[in-house]
Protein backbone atom coordinates (compact mmCIF):
# COMPACT_ATOMS: atom_id res chain seq x y z
CA UNK A 1 0.00 0.00 0.00
CA UNK A 2 2.78 2.40 0.92
CA UNK A 3 4.53 1.89 -2.41
CA UNK A 4 1.33 2.37 -4.37
CA UNK A 5 0.55 5.59 -2.53
CA UNK A 6 4.07 6.91 -3.19
CA UNK A 7 3.78 6.34 -6.94
CA UNK A 8 0.31 7.86 -7.16
CA UNK A 9 0.86 11.02 -5.11
CA UNK A 10 4.55 11.71 -4.71
CA UNK A 11 5.68 10.29 -8.07
CA UNK A 12 4.12 12.95 -10.31
CA UNK A 13 5.61 15.70 -8.15
CA UNK A 14 9.10 14.24 -8.30
CA UNK A 15 8.65 13.41 -12.00
CA UNK A 16 7.74 16.99 -12.87
CA UNK A 17 10.69 18.30 -10.96
CA UNK A 18 13.11 15.90 -12.62
CA UNK A 19 11.96 16.27 -16.20
CA UNK A 20 11.33 19.99 -16.35
CA UNK A 21 15.02 21.03 -16.53
CA UNK A 22 15.82 18.23 -18.99
CA UNK A 23 13.09 19.28 -21.43
CA UNK A 24 13.39 23.03 -20.99
CA UNK A 25 17.18 23.25 -21.09
CA UNK A 26 18.36 22.52 -24.61
CA UNK A 27 22.05 22.92 -23.82
CA UNK A 28 24.69 21.11 -21.84
CA UNK A 29 24.41 17.81 -23.68
CA UNK A 30 21.03 16.99 -22.21
CA UNK A 31 19.45 13.84 -23.67
CA UNK A 32 16.47 15.71 -25.06
CA UNK A 33 18.85 17.11 -27.66
CA UNK A 34 18.18 15.53 -31.08
CA UNK A 35 21.83 14.47 -31.27
CA UNK A 36 21.68 12.54 -28.01
CA UNK A 37 24.07 12.93 -25.09
CA UNK A 38 24.61 11.94 -21.49
CA UNK A 39 22.43 12.50 -18.50
CA UNK A 40 24.43 13.65 -15.45
CA UNK A 41 25.32 10.40 -13.70
CA UNK A 42 22.53 8.57 -15.51
CA UNK A 43 23.84 7.05 -18.73
CA UNK A 44 23.45 7.83 -22.40
CA UNK A 45 20.70 8.68 -24.86
CA UNK A 46 20.82 7.84 -28.59
CA UNK A 47 20.78 10.31 -31.44
CA UNK A 48 17.01 10.47 -31.67
CA UNK A 49 17.09 11.98 -35.16
CA UNK A 50 18.46 8.79 -36.72
CA UNK A 51 16.61 5.48 -36.81
CA UNK A 52 19.90 3.55 -37.13
CA UNK A 53 21.18 5.06 -33.87
CA UNK A 54 17.91 4.27 -32.10
CA UNK A 55 17.86 0.69 -33.37
CA UNK A 56 21.40 0.03 -32.15
CA UNK A 57 20.89 1.65 -28.74
CA UNK A 58 20.46 -0.63 -25.71
CA UNK A 59 17.55 0.89 -23.79
CA UNK A 60 17.40 -2.19 -21.55
CA UNK A 61 20.98 -1.77 -20.33
CA UNK A 62 21.17 2.02 -20.20
CA UNK A 63 17.90 2.48 -18.31
CA UNK A 64 17.79 -0.89 -16.50
CA UNK A 65 14.47 -1.82 -18.07
CA UNK A 66 12.72 -5.11 -18.65
CA UNK A 67 13.37 -6.45 -22.14
CA UNK A 68 9.79 -6.10 -23.35
CA UNK A 69 9.50 -2.56 -22.01
CA UNK A 70 12.80 -1.56 -23.61
CA UNK A 71 11.75 -2.96 -27.00
CA UNK A 72 8.40 -1.17 -26.81
CA UNK A 73 10.14 2.15 -26.15
CA UNK A 74 12.81 1.60 -28.81
CA UNK A 75 10.24 0.74 -31.50
CA UNK A 76 8.05 3.66 -30.45
CA UNK A 77 10.92 6.16 -30.71
CA UNK A 78 12.00 4.77 -34.09
CA UNK A 79 8.38 4.92 -35.30
CA UNK A 80 8.28 8.59 -34.27
CA UNK A 81 11.26 9.41 -36.47
CA UNK A 82 9.76 7.50 -39.42
CA UNK A 83 6.49 9.40 -38.94
CA UNK A 84 8.34 12.68 -39.27
CA UNK A 85 9.93 11.44 -42.52
CA UNK A 86 6.50 10.56 -43.93
CA UNK A 87 5.16 13.95 -42.95
CA UNK A 88 8.14 15.71 -44.54
CA UNK A 89 7.64 13.80 -47.80
CA UNK A 90 3.96 14.71 -48.08
CA UNK A 91 4.56 18.30 -47.07
CA UNK A 92 7.41 18.67 -49.55
CA UNK A 93 5.41 17.27 -52.44
CA UNK A 94 2.45 19.53 -51.75
CA UNK A 95 4.60 22.58 -51.18
CA UNK A 96 6.06 22.06 -54.64
CA UNK A 97 2.90 21.06 -56.53
CA UNK A 98 0.51 23.52 -54.88
CA UNK A 99 3.14 26.26 -54.83
CA UNK A 100 3.78 25.90 -58.56
CA UNK A 101 0.05 25.85 -59.27
CA UNK A 102 -0.53 29.00 -57.22
CA UNK A 103 2.35 30.80 -58.96
CA UNK A 104 1.24 29.67 -62.42
CA UNK A 105 -2.18 31.16 -61.69
CA UNK A 106 -0.72 34.50 -60.64
CA UNK A 107 -0.05 34.20 -56.90
CA UNK A 108 3.15 35.72 -55.57
CA UNK A 109 5.46 35.08 -52.64
CA UNK A 110 6.88 32.00 -50.99
CA UNK A 111 4.98 29.48 -48.94
CA UNK A 112 6.03 28.16 -45.54
CA UNK A 113 4.70 24.66 -46.02
CA UNK A 114 2.44 22.43 -48.08
CA UNK A 115 -0.70 23.50 -46.27
CA UNK A 116 0.00 27.18 -46.93
CA UNK A 117 0.86 26.51 -50.57
CA UNK A 118 -2.34 24.53 -51.14
CA UNK A 119 -4.50 27.20 -49.52
CA UNK A 120 -2.89 29.73 -51.85
CA UNK A 121 -3.52 27.42 -54.82
CA UNK A 122 -7.18 26.98 -53.87
CA UNK A 123 -7.56 30.76 -53.62
CA UNK A 124 -5.82 31.26 -56.98
CA UNK A 125 -8.10 28.68 -58.63
CA UNK A 126 -11.17 30.51 -57.37
CA UNK A 127 -9.90 33.85 -58.64
CA UNK A 128 -9.02 32.37 -62.04
CA UNK A 129 -12.49 30.86 -62.40
CA UNK A 130 -14.09 34.17 -61.55
CA UNK A 131 -12.29 35.77 -64.50
CA UNK A 132 -13.52 33.01 -66.82
CA UNK A 133 -17.14 33.95 -66.22
CA UNK A 134 -20.34 32.54 -64.79
CA UNK A 135 -20.96 30.25 -67.77
CA UNK A 136 -17.76 28.31 -67.16
CA UNK A 137 -18.09 24.53 -67.28
CA UNK A 138 -15.26 22.22 -66.22
CA UNK A 139 -14.92 18.47 -66.56
CA UNK A 140 -11.87 16.81 -65.02
CA UNK A 141 -10.72 13.36 -66.12
CA UNK A 142 -7.69 11.64 -64.63
CA UNK A 143 -6.15 8.25 -64.16
CA UNK A 144 -5.94 7.11 -60.56
CA UNK A 145 -2.46 7.24 -59.00
CA UNK A 146 -1.38 4.00 -57.31
CA UNK A 147 1.14 4.24 -54.45
CA UNK A 148 2.78 0.93 -53.59
CA UNK A 149 4.51 -0.18 -50.40
CA UNK A 150 7.42 -2.57 -51.04
CA UNK A 151 6.23 -5.96 -49.78
CA UNK A 152 9.73 -7.43 -49.40
CA UNK A 153 11.01 -4.36 -47.56
CA UNK A 154 8.04 -4.57 -45.20
CA UNK A 155 8.94 -8.17 -44.38
CA UNK A 156 12.52 -7.13 -43.64
CA UNK A 157 11.44 -4.18 -41.48
CA UNK A 158 9.05 -6.24 -39.37
CA UNK A 159 11.75 -8.82 -38.71
CA UNK A 160 14.16 -6.22 -37.39
CA UNK A 161 11.86 -4.60 -34.84
CA UNK A 162 9.94 -7.59 -33.50
CA UNK A 163 11.85 -10.59 -32.13
CA UNK A 164 8.97 -12.93 -32.94
CA UNK A 165 9.30 -12.25 -36.68
CA UNK A 166 12.15 -13.67 -38.81
CA UNK A 167 13.79 -10.93 -40.93
CA UNK A 168 13.02 -11.29 -44.64
CA UNK A 169 10.73 -14.27 -44.09
CA UNK A 170 7.62 -12.65 -42.69
CA UNK A 171 4.39 -13.58 -44.44
CA UNK A 172 3.19 -10.24 -45.76
CA UNK A 173 -0.20 -10.28 -47.44
CA UNK A 174 -1.71 -7.60 -49.64
CA UNK A 175 -5.34 -6.73 -50.16
CA UNK A 176 -6.55 -8.88 -53.10
CA UNK A 177 -6.19 -7.20 -56.48
CA UNK A 178 -3.99 -4.40 -55.09
CA UNK A 179 -0.51 -5.56 -56.06
CA UNK A 180 1.76 -3.45 -58.22
CA UNK A 181 4.86 -4.43 -60.13
CA UNK A 182 6.35 -5.78 -63.31
CA UNK A 183 4.05 -8.39 -64.82
CA UNK A 184 5.55 -10.74 -67.40
CA UNK A 185 2.19 -12.45 -67.84
CA UNK A 186 -1.23 -10.85 -68.32
CA UNK A 187 -2.34 -7.86 -66.27
CA UNK A 188 -5.85 -6.94 -65.24
CA UNK A 189 -6.19 -3.47 -63.77
CA UNK A 190 -4.20 -0.35 -64.64
CA UNK A 191 -1.00 -0.41 -66.68
CA UNK A 192 1.27 2.63 -66.50
CA UNK A 193 2.93 2.65 -69.89
CA UNK A 194 6.44 4.00 -70.18
CA UNK A 195 6.59 5.60 -73.62
CA UNK A 196 3.90 4.66 -76.10
CA UNK A 197 2.51 1.15 -76.38
CA UNK A 198 -0.67 -0.56 -77.46
CA UNK A 199 -3.52 -0.33 -74.95
CA UNK A 200 -6.24 -2.95 -74.90
CA UNK A 201 -8.51 -0.86 -72.68
CA UNK A 202 -9.24 2.77 -71.85
CA UNK A 203 -6.28 5.12 -72.28
CA UNK A 204 -5.84 8.23 -70.16
CA UNK A 205 -3.10 10.27 -71.78
CA UNK A 206 -1.99 10.73 -75.36
CA UNK A 207 -3.21 8.51 -78.21
CA UNK A 208 -1.76 8.53 -81.71
CA UNK A 209 -4.97 7.23 -83.29
CA UNK A 210 -8.54 8.46 -83.54
CA UNK A 211 -10.60 8.17 -80.38
CA UNK A 212 -14.16 8.33 -79.18
CA UNK A 213 -14.20 9.86 -75.74
CA UNK A 214 -13.15 12.93 -73.78
CA UNK A 215 -10.37 15.18 -75.04
CA UNK A 216 -8.64 17.98 -73.14
CA UNK A 217 -7.29 19.59 -76.32
CA UNK A 218 -8.70 20.35 -79.74
CA UNK A 219 -10.84 17.69 -81.38
CA UNK A 220 -10.38 17.19 -85.11
CA UNK A 221 -13.44 15.28 -86.28
CA UNK A 222 -16.78 15.37 -84.51
CA UNK A 223 -17.79 16.73 -81.13
CA UNK A 224 -21.06 15.28 -79.84
CA UNK A 225 -21.84 14.23 -83.41
CA UNK A 226 -21.18 17.63 -84.96
CA UNK A 227 -18.20 18.28 -87.25
CA UNK A 228 -15.48 20.49 -85.82
CA UNK A 229 -13.78 22.86 -88.29
CA UNK A 230 -10.09 22.05 -88.76
CA UNK A 231 -7.83 24.59 -87.08
CA UNK A 232 -10.75 26.25 -85.28
CA UNK A 233 -8.99 25.98 -81.94
CA UNK A 234 -12.26 25.00 -80.27
CA UNK A 235 -12.30 22.48 -77.47
CA UNK A 236 -14.86 19.71 -77.29
CA UNK A 237 -16.74 19.77 -74.01
CA UNK A 238 -18.48 16.51 -74.82
CA UNK A 239 -17.45 13.39 -76.73
CA UNK A 240 -14.74 13.71 -79.35
CA UNK A 241 -14.71 11.37 -82.35
CA UNK A 242 -11.43 11.86 -84.16
CA UNK A 243 -7.92 13.07 -83.37
CA UNK A 244 -7.30 14.72 -80.02
CA UNK A 245 -4.46 17.24 -79.67
CA UNK A 246 -4.32 16.89 -75.87
CA UNK A 247 -4.80 14.23 -73.24
CA UNK A 248 -7.70 11.90 -73.92
CA UNK A 249 -9.70 9.43 -71.92
CA UNK A 250 -10.99 6.86 -74.36
CA UNK A 251 -10.30 3.56 -76.02
CA UNK A 252 -7.11 3.95 -78.04
CA UNK A 253 -6.77 1.83 -81.16
CA UNK A 254 -3.16 2.94 -81.56
CA UNK A 255 -0.43 3.63 -79.01
CA UNK A 256 -1.21 5.09 -75.60
CA UNK A 257 1.18 7.28 -73.67
CA UNK A 258 -0.03 7.26 -70.09
CA UNK A 259 -2.26 4.93 -68.10
CA UNK A 260 -4.23 2.10 -69.68
CA UNK A 261 -7.12 0.62 -67.74
CA UNK A 262 -7.31 -3.00 -68.81
CA UNK A 263 -10.79 -4.46 -68.52
CA UNK A 264 -9.54 -7.91 -69.48
CA UNK A 265 -6.19 -9.62 -68.96
CA UNK A 266 -3.63 -8.37 -71.45
CA UNK A 267 0.09 -7.78 -71.75
CA UNK A 268 1.39 -4.76 -69.85
CA UNK A 269 4.71 -3.31 -71.00
CA UNK A 270 4.96 -1.05 -67.95
CA UNK A 271 3.87 -1.20 -64.31
CA UNK A 272 0.78 -3.29 -63.60
CA UNK A 273 -1.49 -2.27 -60.70
CA UNK A 274 -4.06 -5.00 -60.10
CA UNK A 275 -3.61 -8.71 -60.71
CA UNK A 276 -1.13 -10.66 -62.80
CA UNK A 277 -1.35 -14.23 -64.09
CA UNK A 278 2.21 -14.87 -62.84
CA UNK A 279 4.09 -13.70 -59.76
CA UNK A 280 4.96 -10.03 -60.03
CA UNK A 281 8.56 -8.86 -59.97
CA UNK A 282 9.43 -6.41 -57.14
CA UNK A 283 5.85 -6.50 -55.80
CA UNK A 284 4.38 -3.53 -54.00
CA UNK A 285 1.04 -3.28 -52.23
CA UNK A 286 -1.22 -0.36 -53.17
CA UNK A 287 -3.96 -1.42 -50.77
CA UNK A 288 -4.13 -2.64 -47.20
CA UNK A 289 -0.99 -4.44 -46.03
CA UNK A 290 -1.60 -7.45 -43.81
CA UNK A 291 1.63 -8.14 -41.90
CA UNK A 292 2.18 -11.05 -39.53
CA UNK A 293 1.26 -10.62 -35.89
CA UNK A 294 3.64 -8.06 -34.43
CA UNK A 295 3.73 -5.34 -31.81
CA UNK A 296 1.76 -2.17 -32.47
CA UNK A 297 4.96 -0.15 -32.18
CA UNK A 298 6.76 -2.25 -34.78
CA UNK A 299 3.81 -2.07 -37.18
CA UNK A 300 3.63 1.71 -36.78
CA UNK A 301 7.34 2.00 -37.53
CA UNK A 302 7.13 -0.14 -40.67
CA UNK A 303 3.92 1.49 -41.90
CA UNK A 304 5.43 4.96 -41.65
CA UNK A 305 8.83 3.94 -43.02
CA UNK A 306 7.50 2.15 -46.08
CA UNK A 307 4.79 4.73 -46.74
CA UNK A 308 7.46 7.44 -46.88
CA UNK A 309 9.28 5.36 -49.51
CA UNK A 310 6.17 4.37 -51.48
CA UNK A 311 6.44 4.64 -55.25
CA UNK A 312 3.46 6.12 -57.06
CA UNK A 313 2.36 5.79 -60.66
CA UNK A 314 1.69 9.35 -61.89
CA UNK A 315 -1.90 10.40 -62.57
CA UNK A 316 -2.62 11.74 -66.05
CA UNK A 317 -4.94 14.74 -66.04
CA UNK A 318 -7.28 15.93 -68.77
CA UNK A 319 -9.27 19.13 -68.15
CA UNK A 320 -12.12 20.07 -70.50
CA UNK A 321 -13.37 23.66 -70.39
CA UNK A 322 -16.38 25.18 -72.13
CA UNK A 323 -18.20 28.47 -71.73
CA UNK A 324 -15.12 30.48 -70.75
CA UNK A 325 -15.33 34.23 -71.31
CA UNK A 326 -11.64 34.51 -72.22
CA UNK A 327 -10.05 31.86 -74.48
CA UNK A 328 -6.48 32.88 -73.66
CA UNK A 329 -7.11 32.85 -69.90
CA UNK A 330 -8.93 29.52 -70.28
CA UNK A 331 -5.92 27.96 -72.03
CA UNK A 332 -3.57 29.25 -69.31
CA UNK A 333 -5.83 27.88 -66.59
CA UNK A 334 -6.01 24.48 -68.28
CA UNK A 335 -2.23 24.34 -68.73
CA UNK A 336 -1.63 25.19 -65.05
CA UNK A 337 -4.06 22.53 -63.83
CA UNK A 338 -2.84 19.76 -66.13
CA UNK A 339 0.78 20.52 -65.26
CA UNK A 340 0.51 20.74 -61.46
CA UNK A 341 -2.58 18.83 -60.36
CA UNK A 342 -0.95 15.38 -60.81
CA UNK A 343 1.37 16.01 -57.85
CA UNK A 344 -1.59 17.04 -55.72
CA UNK A 345 -3.68 14.02 -56.78
CA UNK A 346 -0.79 11.76 -55.79
CA UNK A 347 -1.42 12.89 -52.21
CA UNK A 348 -5.19 13.45 -52.23
CA UNK A 349 -5.92 10.08 -53.86
CA UNK A 350 -2.77 7.96 -53.99
CA UNK A 351 -1.52 8.51 -50.44
CA UNK A 352 -4.44 10.02 -48.52
CA UNK A 353 -6.21 6.96 -47.13
CA UNK A 354 -3.13 5.05 -46.04
CA UNK A 355 -1.27 8.11 -44.73
CA UNK A 356 -4.26 9.12 -42.61
CA UNK A 357 -4.54 5.60 -41.20
CA UNK A 358 -0.82 5.58 -40.38
CA UNK A 359 -1.14 8.96 -38.67
CA UNK A 360 -4.07 7.85 -36.55
CA UNK A 361 -2.43 4.59 -35.46
CA UNK A 362 0.83 6.42 -34.78
CA UNK A 363 -0.93 8.82 -32.45
CA UNK A 364 -2.34 5.89 -30.44
CA UNK A 365 1.05 4.13 -30.33
CA UNK A 366 2.97 7.19 -29.14
CA UNK A 367 0.49 7.95 -26.40
CA UNK A 368 0.60 4.28 -25.38
CA UNK A 369 4.40 4.31 -25.12
CA UNK A 370 4.31 7.58 -23.19
CA UNK A 371 1.88 6.03 -20.74
CA UNK A 372 4.06 2.92 -20.50
CA UNK A 373 7.08 5.01 -19.57
CA UNK A 374 5.25 6.16 -16.44
CA UNK A 375 5.44 2.60 -15.13
CA UNK A 376 8.94 1.84 -16.41
CA UNK A 377 10.71 2.26 -13.08
CA UNK A 378 11.42 4.71 -10.30
CA UNK A 379 10.83 8.46 -10.69
CA UNK A 380 14.48 9.06 -11.67
CA UNK A 381 14.29 6.52 -14.51
CA UNK A 382 10.98 7.94 -15.67
CA UNK A 383 12.48 11.42 -15.76
CA UNK A 384 15.53 10.27 -17.68
CA UNK A 385 13.46 8.37 -20.23
CA UNK A 386 11.06 11.25 -20.74
CA UNK A 387 13.95 13.65 -21.31
CA UNK A 388 15.52 11.23 -23.77
CA UNK A 389 12.47 10.53 -25.94
CA UNK A 390 10.50 13.74 -25.44
CA UNK A 391 11.71 15.45 -28.62
CA UNK A 392 10.93 12.64 -31.12
CA UNK A 393 7.52 12.02 -29.57
CA UNK A 394 6.59 15.69 -29.81
CA UNK A 395 7.92 15.79 -33.36
CA UNK A 396 5.84 12.76 -34.31
CA UNK A 397 2.63 14.18 -32.87
CA UNK A 398 3.29 17.40 -34.79
CA UNK A 399 3.86 15.25 -37.89
CA UNK A 400 0.55 13.46 -37.34
CA UNK A 401 -1.26 16.80 -37.27
CA UNK A 402 0.64 17.95 -40.39
CA UNK A 403 -0.27 14.82 -42.38
CA UNK A 404 -3.95 15.16 -41.55
CA UNK A 405 -3.96 18.86 -42.44
CA UNK A 406 -2.07 18.32 -45.70
CA UNK A 407 -4.32 15.48 -46.82
CA UNK A 408 -7.38 17.62 -46.10
CA UNK A 409 -6.11 20.66 -47.99
CA UNK A 410 -4.98 18.55 -50.98
CA UNK A 411 -8.52 17.18 -51.26
CA UNK A 412 -9.84 20.75 -51.19
CA UNK A 413 -7.57 21.77 -54.06
CA UNK A 414 -8.69 18.74 -56.09
CA UNK A 415 -12.34 19.64 -55.50
CA UNK A 416 -11.75 23.27 -56.41
CA UNK A 417 -9.95 22.36 -59.64
CA UNK A 418 -12.76 20.07 -60.81
CA UNK A 419 -15.73 22.25 -59.89
CA UNK A 420 -17.47 24.35 -62.54
CA UNK A 421 -18.16 28.03 -61.95
CA UNK A 422 -16.83 29.90 -58.97
CA UNK A 423 -17.86 30.85 -55.48
CA UNK A 424 -20.01 33.90 -55.51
Amino acid sequence: MIRKFWRRVTGPIVFAGLTAPFIANCGGGMPSLPGGGSLPGAGNCPDVTKVEAIDSFDFEKEFKLKADVALKIKSGVAASVEMQELSAKIDGELKTACGNLAHDLGASGDFKDGEGACKAAEKAIGEAKAKLGANLSIKLDFSEPHCGVDVNAYADCSGHCDATVTPGKADIKCEPGKLQGECSGSCQGDCEISGSAACSGECTGSCDAEIKGSCSGNCQGKCDGKATPAGSGAQCGGTCEGKCSGNAKAECKGKCGGSCHMKAQATCSGTCSGTCTVEMKAPKCTGQVEPPKMSAECKAKCDAKLSAKAECTPPHVALRITGAADAKASAAFQAAIEKNLPGILTVSIGMAKHATEVAESMEVVIKGVQAGIQGAGDPMTIGRLTACVGAPFKGALDAVASVKANVSVSVNVQASASASGHAG
